[in-house]
């Protein structure tokens, strides 16, 4: 079983920057298809807001794009997302979460997540 950790949440001024991490139970981010991380407010469904495809490509929402960066560390099993010129509409629960196939079976692991507040 896999397991993830997030880690880096707090509160932070609107303008601020905050860099999350991931941390892996084992080399899963390197074999995943899709690594990313996903946003959460109440009463609201999780969307995502960073993700890396086939190893290679990210892909970020219109909302964070210029502001969030997503990178891994495969050596060091981690998955970071470095948040920039944060706003208050930042603010949530933010997971990491991995998606692949071993045997051609999928698998899908989220961590418990991280509180990101951003407010003056």
């Amino acid at each position: 079983q896999v397991q993830l950790v997030e880690s880096g949440g707090g509160l932070v001024q609107p303008g601020g920057s905050l860099r999350l991490s991931c941390a892996a139970s084992g080399s899963i981010f390197s074999i995943s298809s899709v690594v990313g991380w996903y946003r959460q407010t109440p009463g609201e469904q999780r969307e995502l807001v960073a993700a890396i495809t086939s190893g290679v490509s990210t892909v970020y929402p219109d909302s964070v794009k210029g502001r969030f960066t997503i990178s891994r560390n495969n050596a060091k099993n981690t998955l970071y997302l470095q948040m920039n010129s944060l706003k208050p509409e930042d603010t949530g629960v933010y997971y990491c979460n991995v998606k692949g196939r071993v045997r051609g079976y999928p698998y899908d692991y989220w961590g418990q997540g991280t509180q990101v507040t951003v407010s003056s």
